[in-house]
């Protein structure tokens, strides 16, 4: 019971087929076109513990989903811990099995742990820089790491906290957040050190591929900007033509749109988005924060909008038509939307009614 198949996730969607082109096939596995994700603002605010996300992961796998999206800082290791009693009751109840879903982490930002440590400094002290996991001048604002031994660290208690033996994906967390500091040279300097350390980690079977996830760090028009032409090399440095590097993630929605508008990268001496480049280096994209965390919707969307997104008038929210934007976004594996309550899951899931638009339809949006 290690890692997601291609058979096993080619069996989770034919549970589905009346769904409409809601899978894609990459890198030998089956992706849902939507992922759950796990993500809240503001983990130290007490109201972030009241809920859980267990029933909105069990609810999310009974509608079709199969990617499941955390990371070891969310709510301080209560949303990986609330993915895990979901899956064993999955597995337990017959319902679903591991191989069939596509289980990703993060690491980078510090976990701490809830309840919150009542020194965070002290916590640090004690857990990070006294084990010699890092030095404190390793450690930006108090929160992000990216030494290898602070990353194994954190991908072995993620997999811990989410009782699997494995992870699909793993993923670099922020790593812009050291860019200013580190200085673009070191900055590589440090991320080949990374990528050595995954690789090794891969080999060990902690998981399957690992991936970068950034928030401005691939369309940044700043000092922020990672090449994925330099990364993609690193990777092949360190673990040649076989290597492991095959996703990133971003944030992309109906208000963030740079990644597939704006020309942020270069690939063998030509300008490109950043979704451009990742298709002629072969590596997928997952987009996050599909729904902005629910801020795309101070006021309703036009009808030609609603019109290009479905024509069959079949969604019926504002929410389900910016999934659908993102859903059909050519050049995306897969994207997330943080859901925690389980009828809102379902809800989002019945875009799967209508089928994705066209590329020549989509594009129409950015006219209007």
């Amino acid at each position: 019971m290690g890692f997601a198949t291609l058979k096993d996730t080619n069996n989770f969607a034919k549970k589905f087929s009346n769904y409409k082109d809601f899978y894609i096939k990459h890198n030998d596995l089956i992706f849902s076109k939507l992922g759950l994700g796990t993500f809240n603002a503001e983990p130290y605010k007490e109201e972030n513990y009241v809920f859980h996300y267990i029933e909105g992961v069990k609810e999310a796998v009974k509608n079709g989903i199969n990617l499941v999206d955390t990371a070891s800082n969310y709510r301080y290791g209560q949303s990986e811990k609330e993915i895990g009693e979901a899956l064993k009751e999955l597995f337990e109840e017959g319902i679903s099995k591991r191989e069939e879903l596509i289980i990703c982490s993060k690491g980078g930002f510090i976990q701490l742990d809830y309840p919150f440590p009542e020194n965070p400094y002290t916590w640090i002290e004690e857990n990070i820089i006294d084990k010699n996991l890092a030095k404190s001048e390793d450690i930006e604002l108090d929160q992000h790491c990216m030494t290898p031994d602070f990353l194994e660290y954190s991908c072995r208690r993620s997999i811990e906290n989410l009782g699997v033996d494995a992870l699909d994906i793993y993923y670099l967390h922020n790593p812009e957040m050291q860019l200013l500091k580190l200085g673009e040279k070191e900055f590589y300097k440090m991320v080949e050190k990374v990528f050595a350390r995954f690789e090794k980690l891969a080999d060990e079977g902690l998981f399957n591929s690992y991936g970068v996830c950034v928030w401005n760090g691939f369309t940044a028009e700043n000092q922020e900007l990672i090449s994925l032409e330099k990364l993609l090399k690193i990777a092949v440095k360190v673990g040649g033509e076989n290597h492991r590097f095959k996703y990133i993630q971003l944030p992309f929605n109906m208000a963030k749109t740079n990644a597939y508008t704006t020309p942020t990268q270069v690939v063998n001496k030509e300008e490109c988005t950043i979704i451009q480049a990742a298709h002629r280096l072969n590596i997928g994209v997952i987009s996050s924060s599909s729904l902005l965390q629910m801020k795309l919707f101070k006021k309703s969307f036009s009808a030609e909008t609603g019109a290009v997104l479905d024509d069959t008038m079949t969604l019926t929210s504002d929410i389900q038509l910016a999934l659908q934007f993102v859903r059909s976004t050519p050049g995306i594996i897969s994207s997330l939307f943080a859901s925690k309550v389980p009828v809102h899951v379902k809800e989002n899931c019945s875009i799967s009614k209508v089928k994705s638009v066209d590329r020549k339809r989509y594009d129409l949006l950015y006219r209007l």
